[in-house]
């Protein structure tokens, strides 16, 4: 005969006392603080940057310089070395002669073309292609000083007058040519 199934009677549970986790009341979220600007008297908010952010500014305030294999008087023997490929005026051997023939706007246009590929590795943060880009872009300011006539110590003795002058106060000495706010039909030129 089979065995009657009985219902198995639960044992009774240990009775363990329930304890009750006790929170505080979820802090309200505060609204952001408007930013309002700071006054002039007001002593600045110091904060820590971060250790990354440090070390490139010591690697752009460290000293420059100059390497012995190489200096700035490359730009001048650069400016010579465009200035013979101009008088000798062969376009089908020469970038520079070819460039020169084919007038000042084209020259122009081709030293603002290496100006803008400049900011955008600039702001890609591409040094490799930076000094690429530099490199095109002061070979195109040498063609346009050579288009123009303008000899390379002209511009540094420009730089050298400028030495030690904020250039806040001196951009605000230059008069405001009224030629180019014409042609560029705007005043809103600095």
């Amino acid at each position: 005969m089979a065995k009657s199934a009985k219902p198995k009677a639960e044992k009774p549970k240990s009775a363990k006392p329930k304890t009750l986790k006790v929170t505080s009341a979820p802090k309200p979220k505060a609204k952001p603080k408007a930013k309002l600007p700071t006054p002039k008297n007001a002593p600045a908010k110091k904060t820590r940057l971060p250790k990354a952010v440090l070390a490139a500014e010591r690697a752009h305030l460290a000293a420059y310089v100059p390497p012995e294999d190489g200096d700035a008087r490359v730009l001048d023997r650069l400016w010579a070395t465009i200035e013979s490929r101009r008088v000798s005026g062969d376009s089908t051997l020469s970038h520079s002669a070819r460039l020169l023939a084919r007038g000042t706007p084209k020259v122009a246009q081709k030293l603002g073309e290496e100006a803008v590929e400049l900011v955008i590795e600039a702001v890609a943060h591409n040094n490799s292609a930076i000094v690429s880009e530099s490199a095109d872009l002061l070979y195109h300011l040498m063609l346009l000083l050579v288009d123009a006539g303008i000899r390379p110590d002209e511009v540094w003795a420009e730089l050298r007058r400028r030495e030690g002058i904020s250039g806040i106060v001196e951009k605000a000495s230059r008069p405001r040519p009224k030629a180019l706010l014409a042609i560029a039909q705007t005043t809103k030129l600095p």
